[in-house]
Order: C-alpha cells, then sequence, then structure tokens
C-alpha cells in the first residue's frame, strides 16, 4: 500500500491537478537522484519501467542518466531495483523496426561510459535470477546494437571472464541458454576475447553442458553449446593448439558413439553405423563433424588425432546410415592431401531392407573403403539401392567421393595401379570386371536408362582423373580390352574395384565367337559415341530423354578430350577407328539451340588436329581440309559458345550438381520432377582443362599442317613437369656445387695439417738436439749454471734477463763480501760476464 500510495501522489501532483505524461516522467527522473530515498528510487524506476514502452523517447531523454546512477549505486544493494533498472535500460536499447534511431541513441549513451558495462559484467556474478537475467538480456542487446564497443570494455573490465564464465555454470536452464547465446555474441570476429574465454576454461563449460544435455541426442541447448565451441575454435590457431594439448578431442568422437582410440584393423562398433536420426541430431552431428575437419584443415595430417577423425569421417559417409546431407559433408571435410590408406582399411556397409523404413539393416560383405567410395560415386548410396532417384541431395554425395577419389589418386603410383587393375593380367588375358569399367562399358540403350546415364557419367569423371597428366596411365590404359559381353545389370550387395576378380560371380556372360578379339576401350568409346549421336537425332529438342542423350554425349566427349591430350598414340588409334566422321558430323548439324555438343566436337577435333604426329591413313594433311571447309572463324565461336553457356559456366570448385529445369518435364508432357532434383554436365577438372588449353587449340586449328606445333612437343602438364625438373637440377647442383666447395676446403685443411706435422716434426728434432747438447753441457765440469744457460737453445731476451740477474746478484753479494772473498767473488764475476766460458 505504500508503494501505491507514492506512485499515486508521484503522478498526481502536490494540487491533484491531472499531468501530462512528459511531466510525470520528468518528475519521475527527479526523483532518481542519489539524495533520494531508496524507497523513492525504487518507486520511480518501477514507474518509468511502465511508461517506457509508450513514452520510450520521453523517458530515454529525462531518466536515461538516472537510471545508470541507479544501476551503478543500488542494483547491487537492492534486487527489485536492479531488476527494474536493468529491465528499464533493455526496453530503451531494444530495436524495433519503428524505433531503431532512437534504441542506437540510447545505445550509445548508455556506452559512451566504460563504467556503465563494467558495472553489467560486474552484475553477472551476482546470483540472484531476476539481476543475472536481465543483465544478461541487456548485455546481448547492447551486442546487437554496438558489438566492437561492448568487446572493447569486455576486454578491460576487471571480472568480465570470470563472470561470464561463472554464468554457464549456473544450473538453471534458462540462465543458462540465455549465458551460450551472450557468448555466441560476445566473441563474434574477436580473437582476443576468444582466447581470453578459451583459458578461462570455457570449453570444458560447454562440453559439461552438451554432456548434461545428452550429447547430441540433445537439443536447441546442446545446439547452442556446440556453436559457441565452433566460434572459438574457427580462425583462431591459438585456441586450436590450446585445444588439441586438452583431452576435448577424443570427446568429439565420443559424442558420435565412435572410439576414439580405435586401431586401423580394429572394425567399427555397431552402435555407430547404425543410430536412429532426426533432424536436431542431425544439426547437432553437422556442429561436431565441422569441428573435427576444422581441425583436420588447419594441422593436416601431422596432428595425432586427424587419422582419428578421417577414420571416423571414412566410416559415417561409407558404411552408416547416417542422413545423405552429412554423409556429404564428411566427405568434403577429408583433407585435399589424403594420406589414409583407404585401399588398406576394410569396412562393413549396410543396407536398409527394402518396406521396412530404415527400421532394419542388412549387413553386406566386407569391402576396402577404395571399393566402397567408387561404388558410392559410380552407382550411388547404398549400392545403387536409390539409383533411379536423382535428387539433389543424392548427386552432392556422388560428386563428394568423386572429388575424394579425385584426391586420393594424386600420386602417379596409386593411378598407374588402379588403371592396370583393369587392364588383362598376363596369366589369363582376362580383363577384370570392376564397378568403374563396367559403368564405361555400358552400351548406350533405347528408350534410354536414367540411372545408366548417370553412372557412365561419374565413371567418365573417375576414369578421366585416373589419365589426366599421367602418359603412363594413358599408355595402360590402351591396353584395357574389357569383355564384350558386360553384365545387364550390377550386382546388389557386393562390392569390388579393380583386381577384385577376372568377373564377378552370379554376372551373366554371352558367348562370343573366339576369332572376334576384344576391343579397346577407345574403339568401344567411339562406338557408344556414334550411337548416341544416331539416338539423339531421332529426339525432339525439348524431350527429356533427348537432354540425356546429350549427358551422355557430353561425359564421352570430355573424357576422350582429356584423354587424347598429349598422346599422339590414342589420337591415330581414336581416328582409325573412324572417330573424325564422329566429330564432323555434329559440327555441320549444329542448331541455335545446341551449344555444348558442336563445342565440344570442334574442341576434340582440334586435339585431334594437334596432336596427330603418328603415321596413318588419317593425317594432319588429311584432317586441314576439312577444318578449312567447317572455317576455322566457326569452330572457334562452336567453343566460345561452349564457354558462354550456363550449364558450363555454372559449375565451380564446390559443387557440380545443378538444378534440374522443370520446364523441360512440363513441355514434354510428363510428369515434373521434384524441387530438390539435380542434373550434372560437367566436373571442375574438365572446366578447368577447358580453360587451359581452349586458346591453345584455337590457335592451332589455323596452322599449316606441316609446321610442328609448340604444344604437339610437350603439353602444360609437360612444361610444368620440366620445370619442376629443372628446379631440382638446379638445387642438385647447387647442392653439389656446395659439396665440392666444402670438399676443396677440407683438402685445404689437410695442406695445413700436413704443414703443421712437418713442423712438429722438426720442432721434435730441434728438442732432441737440445736435449744432447743439455747433456753434454752437464758432462762438462768447468761449465757454470749460467754457461749452462747460455749454452741453450733459447731466446735472446732470456739471456738478456739472465745476464741482468747476474749482475745484480754481483752488486749486491758484493757489497758485503768484498773485502772477505775478493778472489772468489772476481772469478764468479767473471764467469758470469763470459769471461771463463
Amino acid at each position: 500500500m505504500d508503494f501505491l500510495s507514492q506512485t499515486y501522489i508521484a503522478l498526481r501532483g502536490p494540487t491533484g491537478a491531472p499531468q501530462t505524461a512528459s511531466e510525470t516522467i520528468t518528475k519521475l527522473s527527479d526523483r532518481l537522484s542519489p539524495g533520494t530515498l531508496l524507497a523513492d528510487r525504487r518507486a520511480a524506476v518501477l514507474s518509468l519501467k511502465g511508461l517506457t514502452r509508450d513514452w520510450k523517447e520521453d523517458v530515454g531523454e529525462n531518466a536515461l542518466p538516472g537510471l545508470l546512477e541507479v544501476l551503478q549505486n543500488d542494483a547491487e544493494i537492492d534486487p527489485d531495483i536492479g531488476k527494474a533498472a536493468l529491465e528499464t535500460l533493455n526496453t530503451l536499447c531494444e530495436v524495433d523496426e519503428n524505433t531503431k534511431d532512437l534504441a542506437l541513441r540510447h545505445t550509445e549513451y548508455v556506452l559512451a561510459k566504460e563504467q556503465p558495462t563494467h558495472t553489467l559484467f560486474a552484475l553477472l556474478g551476482n546470483s540472484n535470477f531476476y539481476i543475472r537475467y536481465a543483465t544478461i538480456q541487456l548485455l546481448t542487446t547492447l551486442l546487437q546494437n554496438r558489438r566492437q564497443v561492448v568487446q572493447g570494455y569486455f576486454l578491460k573490465a576487471p571480472s568480465g571472464a570470470s563472470s561470464v564464465i561463472a554464468v554457464l555454470e549456473d544450473k538453471r536452464e534458462i540462465i543458462q541458454n540465455e549465458s551460450i547465446a551472450l557468448i555466441q555474441s560476445l566473441i563474434s570476429q574477436s580473437p582476443d576475447i576468444q582466447k581470453v574465454l578459451a583459458f578461462e576454461g570455457a570449453f570444458e563449460k560447454l562440453f559439461h553442458t552438451v554432456t548434461q544435455e545428452n550429447g547430441v541426442e540433445g537439443g536447441i541447448v546442446s545446439q547452442d553449446a556446440l556453436k559457441c565451441v565452433d566460434g572459438l575454435l574457427r580462425f583462431n590457431t591459438s585456441n586450436q593448439s590450446y585445444f588439441r594439448e586438452t583431452t576435448l578431442p577424443s570427446s568429439l568422437c565420443s559424442l558420435l558413439q565412435f572410439p576414439p582410440n580405435l586401431q586401423i584393423q580394429d572394425p567399427v562398433p555397431q552402435e555407430f553405423s547404425l543410430q536412429f536420426w532426426d533432424q536436431q541430431k542431425l544439426i547437432n552431428v553437422s556442429l561436431v563433424i565441422g569441428i573435427m575437419g576444422m581441425l583436420i584443415s588447419s594441422k593436416g595430417n601431422s596432428a595425432p588425432d586427424s587419422s582419428v577423425f578421417v577414420r571416423c569421417f571414412t566410416e559415417l559417409a561409407l558404411s552408416s546410415n547416417a542422413p545423405t546431407p552429412l554423409k556429404t559433408q564428411a566427405l568434403r571435410l577429408l583433407p585435399d592431401n589424403l594420406t589414409f590408406p583407404l585401399s588398406g582399411v576394410i569396412l562393413t556397409p549396410y543396407m536398409p531392407v527394402p518396406e521396412t523404413n530404415g527400421e532394419e539393416w542388412d549387413r553386406l560383405e566386407p569391402a576396402s573403403a577404395l571399393d566402397v567410395l567408387v561404388e558410392l560415386a559410380v552407382h550411388g548410396e547404398y549400392n545403387g539401392l536409390y539409383r533411379d532417384k536423382r535428387t539433389t541431395e543424392s548427386l552432392e554425395l556422388r560428386s563428394a567421393a568423386a572429388t575424394v577419389f579425385e584426391n586420393f589418386v594424386n600420386k602417379e603410383e596409386i593411378r598407374q595401379a588402379i588403371v592396370q587393375g583393369m587392364a588383362p593380367s598376363e596369366a589369363t588375358n582376362i580383363p577384370s570386371i570392376s564397378p568403374l569399367l563396367y559403368a564405361l562399358c555400358l552400351p548406350p540403350s533405347s528408350p534410354i536408362n536414367f540411372a545408366n546415364v548417370t553412372s557412365t557419367h561419374f565413371a567418365t569423371l573417375l576414369f578421366a582423373q585416373l589419365l589426366s597428366s599421367s602418359s603412363r596411365s594413358k599408355t595402360l590404359a590402351r591396353s584395357i580390352k574389357p569383355h564384350t559381353a558386360v553384365p545387364t545389370t550390377p550386382a546388389q550387395g557386393q562390392f569390388f574395384v579393380p583386381a577384385d576378380g577376372p568377373l564377378r560371380e552370379g554376372a551373366e556372360v554371352e558367348d562370343e565367337d573366339d576369332d572376334d578379339s576384344p576391343q579397346s576401350l577407345l574403339h568401344l568409346f567411339n562406338e557408344n559415341l556414334s550411337l548416341a549421336f544416331l539416338s539423339r537425332s531421332r529426339m525432339e529438342s525439348n524431350d527429356q530423354e533427348a537432354r540425356e542423350w546429350d549427358k551422355l554425349i557430353i561425359a564421352y566427349l570430355c573424357l576422350l578430350s582429356q584423354w587424347l591430350w598429349t598422346d599422339p598414340k590414342a589420337v591415330r588409334e581414336f581416328l582409325d577407328t573412324g572417330g573424325l566422321g564422329v566429330l564432323v558430323e555434329p559440327i555441320n548439324q549444329t542448331t541455335d539451340a545446341e551449344s555444348l555438343i558442336p563445342g565440344l566436337c570442334a574442341f576434340l577435333l582440334g586435339i585431334c588436329y594437334e596432336f596427330n604426329r603418328q603415321p596413318g591413313e588419317i593425317t594432319r594433311a588429311t584432317i586441314h581440309p576439312i577444318i578449312n571447309r567447317l572455317g576455322v572463324d566457326m569452330l572457334v565461336g562452336q567453343m566460345n559458345r561452349l564457354r558462354e553457356d550456363d550449364r558450363f559456366k555454372a559449375v565451380g570448385p564446390t559443387s557440380i550438381v545443378l538444378p534440374y529445369p522443370t520446364a523441360i518435364s512440363l513441355r514434354s508432357g510428363t510428369t515434373a520432377p521434384s524441387e530438390t532434383e539435380g542434373e550434372i554436365w560437367f566436373d571442375w577438372a574438365f572446366v578447368d582443362f577447358w580453360k587451359s588449353n581452349q586458346y591453345t587449340i584455337q590457335r592451332g586449328l589455323g596452322t599449316d599442317p606441316n609446321a610442328m606445333s609448340p604444344s604437339a612437343g610437350a603439353s602444360a602438364e609437360s612444361a610444368m613437369l620440366i620445370s619442376s625438373l629443372r628446379d631440382v637440377i638446379r638445387s642438385q647442383a647447387q647442392e653439389l656445387e656446395e659439396m665440392q666447395q666444402k670438399i676443396g676446403e677440407a683438402s685445404a685443411w689437410e695442406t695445413k695439417l700436413s704443414e703443421l706435422q712437418a713442423q712438429v716434426s722438426q720442432m721434435e728434432a730441434r728438442l732432441v738436439q737440445t736435449d744432447e747438447k743439455i747433456k753434454n753441457l752437464r758432462r762438462s765440469k768447468r761449465t757454470c749454471w749460467y754457461c749452462w744457460m747460455r749454452s741453450a737453445p733459447s731466446e735472446r731476451r732470456i739471456r738478456r734477463g739472465l745476464g741482468r740477474l747476474g749482475l745484480m746478484f754481483l752488486r749486491m753479494r758484493g757489497m758485503k763480501k768484498r773485502m772477505k772473498k775478493r778472489k772468489k767473488i772476481r772469478t764468479i764475476y767473471h764467469c758470469l760476464s763470459w769471461s771463463m766460458c
């Protein structure tokens, strides 16, 4: 009642006349001065709190200085007035659509001096729920409005870091949640604050919060805590180094139920491979593996925990029931310089039982990680179980697998081993049928099989990576002669890769005549390309099936372009199998709607002309009239149109999957694909290859057939190899010169040593002579001590010094005994003065 009466009196005024809101706010603001009673100040703050929503500008103009004084003087003493003052300040600084400028002006006034902010950080240590909660809300609002200013004050606050960490330990859920949001805003783009909080124990507190929330199975609290950990580590090498020194990296694996001490030969427990997934768990696990991938990329493969993380990512992507986006993320986080032994790690893949809604899973035969990776890229997830569905997620996963394969085969010996495994063995002369070779050799069928087109397309991408910049691999590839009758469908539930065996068990092989020798891959590609062109010519331009034929044709043309580059023998074999006619006809039948296929045909024709250096029926002189008849300008224009096509320009280093245009299906009358359906046309490796060599081919089209082109002698890759070898030779020559210089210095030292040894020998000889003289002088009875010293081979100054000493001795002795022993002294004197000797 006292509070109500005081508030009523304050609002009524002394005479009881009605007052305006501005007058009321002015009078209430006057009561905030330190000279009034605490109860009056409390009543005034509570009244101003109620007026703030509707009269924010007046309250801020009149009461803001007084509220700051109350905050600094009374908030710690009286929780009620502190809570009311904090909430009022938060309302004044809170930004909404209508009062954004006003809220920012109030924020700037609050942050004009550092003392109010220091008071707020000190109030975080208050155990009162309302004080702590309101303080967190006000600090969060100030950080949203002027983050850098608050961060600067935090670094100068006496108890800033300890108070923030203390809030994390609060067991009240709402305080804990708000404190995590506060830390996220506080550490944003501030490496210094990130370091301060990390060394104050923020990592341990955040992981403790995640553990209390049931790990990745938890809700939004676990998500915010993991985001906070990510914010403390990302772009902060100091915190990353500190984090590795703790035991927390193993906790990341434990959160995913992956054993952190698992050896490479040990199998992964089924609890990790088969888990129950929901949307919240997907988000939490995505944050965990994002942190693990960040630690791998910042330290590379040298960190002790990197191999464990890489094994975890490999198992998660290739042998678990994790959602497709999570598998894609795990593959993309693998390091570019992948040194993990994919061929030596044995996985146990799983496949969902149909019509069980993912509740039952079948365990497949163990296979190497490389086998499963190739199978995933070529046929899709779960051994091609959903290969007919070409959603964006599934294509992104397969493209990520292709990228990992590209990184793995960077070493020349690995490429050669895989290509050699597809060639016929010397013992049986029968080629091994691998998923990669199987997909490459699939013959085009009409009506076209969309799933087979995608498999063949990915197979060409993988095979191109094996041949790129490797003359030895191209030579081995020319020796591959696959069996004419390949299986019509791949065996489900069985993984295999190069050199696994001559033929998969259960695959049906048609009988063929013994007289028919197997065709080479180039011959087979030429036939498939010709059949694809023939089937494409029978389709309408707006037909969905025609679009699939275009993809298949482009896949073959891209692979052939990369294979024939700087390989004259492959060019000769391609031309001998009728490849020239296959390329010329599409260029002649160009339409305005087509830009990709004619441009690729023109590019491949230029490669054949540029590198046709082997003797044969079709020479450069044979191709040159065809180029002139087609027109060099027209061929260059076709290649430029390809470069400007949206499907070509949209391909980037990170993603090759494009959204499927629904209008094509609508025009053809078929069912419109879903919004998530995607498609692929090119990969980044070919786009980069094209951009690097397009102008070389364009210049080569106009050269004389008898002229030796510079690119025929050495390709860009060969030039790079030669340059690197020259650098190696230069460095080795420099090292050899340094070694020769050291050898010369060593020989000079040997010469000096021999000279010193000779001098030592002379000195020893002189020493022997001196010893003999000394012995002879000692044998002489007439020789005194001074004469013996005089006869010794000593320095002149020693002799002179001894003479002076003798004279001094004579003078001293002579003064005393001159009269007594004159005769004896005279004898000694004559001896020392070199008279007797």
